[in-house]
């Protein structure tokens, strides 16, 4: 049994855009019905989302069986939180508030095993090699491993070069909610200053050859997520979206009851 390729870091660095949908219901069935409907990626919110480590599991099976990519959030950036995720096997992670060089390095080293990092050596009983039928996977892994970071804080901002140059960061993740709010703006990502600090992030981490990352919950700002360079890009979330179709489904029923 092989090392599975980390296919999403494949066509990330390949230049394709990945579009992808964010899991925070902590349900494997949603995560399933996620996994099934096309999108390029899904990630599973342990930051603001009810999801324990041994709630990832189930979600992790559940978008193994679609074959669609996963990615998990951290709660924060904390060396055994990357242990304990890479472990049960998801091979891409996004650490929130890395405000700073030195936490990316710290991550990226939590990332791989040594000499190149600080990983511990437990895989070889856990769900990331197979529970053990993968043997070359210790010598491996490294290579596929995806780490991105995110630049949401007027610090981080101020320090976006030395984050991106940062070796082993693949890419850097825009987001927008907190970065408004540090900036003063809470609420409005579209203020004209948050704006062009995104734009401002974005193309600076492109410049250092890294992957950026943004989400948005407005499909017609895409467009201009793709026009300033960001390729991995987040639409949605399963909880809006399927609170936006029963919010919709009660209102078409006022309507019916109203006539």
């Amino acid at each position: 049994m092989q090392t599975p390729e980390n296919r999403l870091k494949t066509a990330l660095l390949a230049g394709q855009v990945q579009y992808g949908l964010w899991l925070s219901s902590g349900s494997p069935v949603l995560a399933e019905m996620a996994g099934h409907a096309g999108f390029d990626w899904c990630l599973i919110d342990a930051e603001h989302g009810p999801n324990a480590v041994t709630g990832l599991t189930p979600q992790l099976q559940a978008l193994a069986v679609s074959g669609t990519p996963a990615m998990v959030r951290v709660p924060a950036a904390e060396v055994w939180m990357i242990k304990q995720v890479l472990d049960q096997g998801c091979q891409n992670v996004l650490v929130p508030l890395v405000d700073d060089a030195a936490t990316a390095a710290l991550m990226a080293r939590a990332m791989r095993y040594p000499p190149n990092g600080i990983r511990g050596m437990g895989a070889s009983s856990a769900r990331a090699s197979g529970y053990g039928a993968m043997p070359a996977y210790i010598r491996e892994a490294d290579a596929q491993m995806c780490l991105f970071v995110q630049a949401e804080s007027r610090a981080a901002l101020d320090n976006i070069d030395a984050i991106a140059a940062t070796d082993g960061v693949d890419g850097v993740f825009v987001g927008p909610a907190d970065l408004s709010a540090d900036m003063g703006y809470p609420g409005q990502p579209d203020h004209a200053e948050v704006v062009r600090a995104i734009a401002h992030i974005i193309a600076r981490t492109r410049d250092a050859g890294k992957i950026a990352g943004i989400i948005t919950f407005d499909d017609t700002r895409i467009a201009d997520c793709l026009a300033t360079g960001a390729t991995f890009i987040g639409v949605g979330s399963d909880v809006t979206v399927l609170g936006k179709a029963l919010r919709g489904l009660t209102s078409r029923l006022t309507g019916v009851a109203a006539a």
